[in-house]
């Protein structure tokens, strides 16, 4: 029987028990905790967790775990992790260290001690460089290790996805203030779209809510976001270990699920052409142009897909784009809700909870998470008081 494999999918704030939703869907047994969702893997279902959530940053498994306070008590224990199933000898090794509350809080002589126990292991390794990007951290170049000491207790993390989850692949032109790919997933799941209603995000910028939204109405893993539905890149099929039968199964079946068309309209629009424009681009590169219809037009003339459409949004707001007056925005949204879409749903990303009293609706946060650093709060509810 083989070992299974200790995984942790790490999410946005407020967004763990999205994920693990996800990973309950896909045959996991997840448990939620702060920061993300543990479970316990085989191959397959980690090569699933990395190409189908829609909602995750990042899956890593955990490979080691012991406590630590002297370089003695490293390097010994360090020996013991199992490198040789994650890296190969001459590939490049990035190390991402932290250290808090601990005797060692040296990271990068932490990280050389590391390097060194790699090396013993594997052999001749190249070192890669580690960055953060945001509340996240990607290596720019080799198989990236996380360690992380806490109260001297060491836990080392395999990270199994390469760029982070978000690059879906597709989003090559951007609007303003761009909104990730899987926030956009949170606040679809959040406002409990599923798919079988029409969907219209009136202020789109670049497409990414309502790509998303077609992706998830033709049951398209987010990791198979291209025109030929191929998959992207992921770490775990540079290791050693890497079962490239259970991959090919596992993407076989990811398509196999895809629906020809999306059964329900998508529908998007921006005042801005540009927008506009850099939208219908992404589309295309993620395979789903036949199945979003994007038009440059001004809120008050948004493309309504019919009366109960649900209007999911993240309407620009002062700190993230500047100018243009909230109450009037919000308000006017408002509107549209109540005279177009009067059976519908509304679902905003917000930077408060205030501002969507502008829109007079009966609005309530449904989820709590960041957006570029910004606290925001998704607020739905129904299109008419």
């Amino acid at each position: 029987m083989k070992t299974a494999l200790h995984c942790f999918a790490i999410a946005p704030p407020g967004v763990e028990k999205l994920v693990a939703v996800e990973i309950a869907a896909l045959g996991g047994k997840p448990v939620v905790v702060a920061g993300g969702v543990e479970f316990e893997a085989d191959a397959a279902l980690l090569y699933r967790a990395n190409l189908e959530l829609r909602c995750a940053s990042r899956v890593v498994v955990r490979i080691a775990a012991f406590r630590a306070r002297t370089f003695f008590e490293l390097e010994r224990h360090a020996k013991k992790v199992p490198w040789t199933s994650y890296v190969k000898s001459g590939g490049a090794v990035a190390l991402r260290v932290t250290a808090r509350k601990s005797k060692l809080y040296h990271e990068g002589a932490i990280a050389e001690r590391l390097l060194r126990a790699i090396e013993g292991e594997v052999g001749h390794v190249r070192v890669g460089v580690a960055t953060v990007e945001q509340d996240d951290v990607t290596a720019t170049a080799g198989q990236l290790f996380i360690v992380r000491f806490l109260r001297d207790e060491c836990v080392v993390s395999a990270d199994a996805s390469g760029a982070l989850l978000y690059m879906r692949g597709y989003r090559q032109a951007v609007a303003k203030a761009p909104l990730r790919e899987t926030l956009a997933a949170a606040v679809l799941r959040s406002a409990g779209w599923d798919g079988e209603t029409s969907l219209l995000d009136p202020m789109c910028g670049s497409g990414t809510i309502p790509i998303e939204a077609a992706l998830l109405a033709r049951r398209i893993a987010p990791g198979l976001a291209s025109e030929g539905h191929q998959p992207r890149a992921y770490a775990f099929e540079g290791w050693p270990t890497f079962d490239a039968s259970a991959w090919s199964s596992v993407v076989s079946r990811a398509q196999s699920a895809i629906l020809p068309r999306a059964a329900v309209q998508v529908a998007g629009s921006d005042r801005d052409t540009g927008a506009v424009t850099a939208a219908l681009s992404n589309a295309q590169r993620a395979g789903v142009a036949d199945d979003v219809a994007f038009e440059q037009r001004p809120l008050s003339d948004a493309a309504v897909p019919d009366a109960d459409a649900w209007l999911v949004s993240n309407p620009p707001y002062g700190v993230r784009v500047g100018g243009g007056d909230v109450r009037d925005l919000y308000a006017a949204v408002g509107r549209l809700a109540r005279t177009r879409l009067p059976e519908g749903r509304v679902a905003l990303l917000t930077p408060e909870p205030g501002v969507a009293a502008f829109t007079g609706l009966p609005l309530q946060p449904v989820l709590e998470t960041r957006n570029g650093g910004i606290p925001v709060r998704l607020m739905a509810g129904p299109s008419s008081s």
